[in-house]
């Protein structure tokens, strides 16, 4: 069977973005069982609550939604069990001496199949407050306006 080519996007975490201002992406690859690589490739799993840490020396990710794969037997995966993520030393130390500083999380922004690994993409990010995510939304609509109006123009003049 030929390997898979591209990406092929499986999960992605829309409100990361809208809840944390982001810094820093990484990619990281996944230890996963079999079980969980069948259901990924279905196309199923939640990011929603997951979050990633560091413990010794190592980067983990923890509270993502892998469901059980439906085919599968007694040998089936816990759905939130904690994963670990493969990604260079210097990463990691990167990672860990930026949470260490005080207000900033580690949030999977999504996960996703290249060239037939699973990935997770990584975010070093830090906290909206409301008022930010109110400037943001409304910097959007400013911005989504201004272009129907410079668009509306373009239309009169030709």
């Amino acid at each position: 069977m030929p390997r898979d080519r591209g990406q092929k996007v499986v999960a992605s975490n829309r409100k990361a973005r809208h809840d944390y201002t982001i810094e820093d992406t990484y990619e990281a690859g996944l230890v996963l069982t079999g079980t969980e690589v069948k259901s990924l490739r279905l196309g199923r799993a939640s990011l929603v609550d997951g979050y990633g840490y560091i413990d010794g020396g190592e980067a983990w990710l923890d509270a993502v939604h892998i469901p059980e794969f439906n085919q599968g037997s007694w040998n089936n995966h816990p759905p939130r069990r904690k994963r670990k993520m493969l990604l260079h030393k210097e990463q990691i130390l990167k990672i860990h001496n930026k949470i260490k500083e005080g207000g900033y999380t580690l949030v999977p922004l999504s996960i996703y199949f290249l060239d037939g690994n699973a990935k997770v993409e990584l975010a070093v990010a830090k906290g909206k407050r409301e008022y930010d995510k109110r400037q943001t939304l409304r910097e959007r609509q400013d911005k989504r306006e201004a272009d129907r109006a410079m668009a509306s123009r373009k239309n009169l003049n030709e």
